[in-house]
């Protein structure tokens, strides 16, 4: 993409908040509120927002919920038409209404909003504090404010480039001053920052959600950048001062595909959406008669790579462990899929021989963009799959896979899951083709069982109405164990994900045959241990498990494509067929109905479904 070599690497790590400013002719509280609720999924412990009325400055926060927020500006008539908002993510000082943003200078003139953390606040606040400044919170985002006082004189985006140039670490910001009424300045190193213009005014965020229906033409903040936006225009500098010019981006996100479509939470719409999100991802790799694939894979130069990594974080991890299984089918290299986290931390061998597949929903989380770099150091290939385009692991790779799942407001990943698996089953066999490994035959065989692949989602999601009775009975477990072998193993651990995730019971996923290595300890009488059973993968073994787990009055659910074996009818207590599937379809169906049940299960414990306790869509902060 144009933009690739342009994003310069940060320092420091950010936090996942959500960040929404708005200059124009529409009443600035109502749009800021909105939108900040767009953004909730993103995770956030409390909310605020700083207007300027008739020329002064007023701010509102809350720690709790944005409705909690509401509720406070409700209690007196705003008129403005400018304004900045923010959920906060608890990092540096706890979630209180004085450490929620927005901060304020010391002559409460001036309002500050920031994702991010400035690593060398302390040193800052206290050379802050020495000549006089007087702090209100415990945040490390406060001495923002301080320091753009000190360096205002009139210029506001001046000031903010003086500000930030003193500050280590990674931020996106917003500020807001009473005495320039008419702009609103925004920085950006490493977390995510969007600029735009709509036919009402102008808009800075931190995810394009915030914008729908608003903005018109968009664009993404690269690194060391600002911004000052006004009602009609926007303009966009270096730290050097400097003036950027690049086309714009048209918002083409449907503003419907954010809401929740007559479902109960985002995160049941969403698993309703995999047969169209799968589709979509698998259509747009294969050629139009649907006999041949058409996947970015760096061409020529992964073609003689001697081992091959799959970097990715909680879910997406669970994804690039499957295409671990799906590739050494037909990759005769060293593939090993690997916790982004470790991955930087370890002592890992690459080369310029190297293939890294870097796997991320968001396309920002921190871990993973931080172990792309690593790898980057080694002079290996970086192929990216994300969901997100033009994000930061998108721009920095050499090459970029997309998942076309569509945007995803449930913290809980769910159909972005079955499609990173699609694309990555997918570009495993490009990549085999390249290297003469895999032939034509053997992918149109693999994209004529895909075409199917929409229609098997849909049968097993009539499941719905069992899995809600199984989820009645076993929504007051304490601890659920998920088994299986071979390229179910990692659908496994994320069904225990999920279920952990949503429901907050303990669930962990296990190779069936490490069963009698410690798991089977915690099976007594009731423990729910559901396996998957599939007649092609280890059917004999995972058998023997069962009869392992009924010995100990364990209560079997089992998950299947051969739901008419007698044995499986015998030794289960609950059983879920779903249809037969083959190759890359298989673990995509197998995972329907695990999400599912986490869901159920959640629903019936009461839980808070689309935006579970301390977790956050996007993790940005290590």
């Amino acid at each position: 993409m144009e933009d690739r070599a342009a994003t310069l690497p940060p320092t420091g790590v950010i936090r996942v908040c959500g960040i929404i400013g708005y200059i124009g002719t529409e009443e600035a509280a109502p749009l800021l509120l909105q939108s900040l609720k767009r953004l909730e999924y993103r995770g956030y412990d409390s909310a605020g927002i700083a207007l300027i009325r008739e020329g002064k400055l007023i701010r509102f926060r809350r720690a709790g919920k944005v409705r909690d927020l509401e509720e406070a500006v409700r209690t007196e008539e705003i008129h403005a038409t400018i304004g900045i908002g923010h959920t906060r993510w608890a990092t540096h000082g706890a979630p209180t209404d004085k450490n929620a943003h927005p901060h304020l200078d010391c002559s409460a003139k001036l309002a500050v909003i920031h994702n991010g953390i400035i690593e060398n606040f302390l040193e800052l606040r206290t050379r802050l504090a020495a000549d006089g400044h007087t702090f209100a919170s415990d945040t490390d985002t406060e001495v923002l404010a301080h320091l753009i006082e000190d360096r205002f004189d009139g210029d506001l985006l001046l000031a903010v480039r003086q500000a930030v140039l003193e500050c280590s670490g990674a931020f996106a910001v917003a500020v807001l001053c009473e005495d320039v009424p008419d702009r609103i300045v925004v920085a950006k190193r490493g977390s995510p920052l969007v600029v735009g213009l709509g036919e009402t005014g102008g808009f800075v965020s931190s995810d394009i959600p915030a914008l729908l229906g608003k903005a018109t033409d968009v664009q993404f903040l690269l690194d060391d950048e600002l911004a000052e936006i006004r009602a009609d225009r926007l303009r966009i500098v270096g730290l050097d001062g400097k003036e950027i010019h690049r086309p714009a981006h048209k918002v083409s996100i449907d503003p419907v595909s954010i809401q929740k479509g007559g479902y109960k939470h985002f995160m049941l719409k969403e698993i309703y959406e995999q047969p169209r999100s799968t589709a979509e991802t698998i259509r747009e790799k294969q050629t139009a008669d649907g006999t041949s694939l058409v996947v970015p894979t760096c061409g020529a130069q992964v073609s003689s790579c001697d081992a091959a990594y799959l970097i990715a974080c909680g879910t997406a991890y669970h994804a690039a462990l499957v295409a671990e299984y799906l590739w050494e089918e037909h990759l005769p290299i060293p593939l090993h899929a690997v916790i982004a986290s470790e991955f930087r931390s370890r002592r890992m061998h690459v080369t310029p021989k190297t293939l890294v597949v870097v796997v991320s929903q968001s396309g920002e989380t921190i871990d993973t963009l931080m172990a792309l770099r690593r790898a980057r150091e080694g002079g290996a290939r970086i192929l990216a799959l994300v969901n997100a385009e033009r994000s930061a692991i998108d721009r920095e790779s050499d090459a970029t896979v997309y998942t076309r799942a569509g945007i995803e407001i449930g913290v809980a990943a769910t159909k972005t899951f079955t499609a990173q698996i699609a694309a990555l089953g997918l570009l495993g066999l490009a990549l085999g083709q390249e290297r003469g490994t895999v032939s034509r035959e053997a992918v149109r065989e693999e994209l004529r069982q895909l075409t199917l692949l929409p229609g098997k989602i849909t049968e097993a999601l009539r499941l719905e109405p069992t899995i809600l009775e199984l989820a009645e009975r076993l929504h007051r477990a304490k601890d659920v164990l998920f088994l299986a072998r071979g390229v179910l193993f990692p659908v496994a651990l994320e069904g225990a994900l999920k279920l952990k995730e949503i429901s907050y019971i303990h669930a962990e996923g296990y190779p069936a045959g490490e069963m009698k290595h410690g798991p089977i300890a915690l099976i007594d009488e009731g423990t729910p241990v559901v396996m998957l059973v599939s007649g092609g993968v280890a059917r004999e073994k995972i058998l023997s498990n069962m009869e392992e787990v009924k010995a100990r009055r364990g209560c079997v659910v089992a998950v299947t494509d051969v739901p008419d074996d007698p044995a499986i009818r015998r030794l289960a207590d609950h059983v879920l067929p779903i249809p037969t599937c083959l190759g890359i379809s298989l673990p995509i169906v197998f995972s329907i109905p695990l999400q599912l049940l986490a869901y159920h299960i959640a629903v019936c414990r009461g839980t808070d479904v689309d935006q579970p306790r301390n977790l956050a869509k996007t993790v940005t902060v290590e």
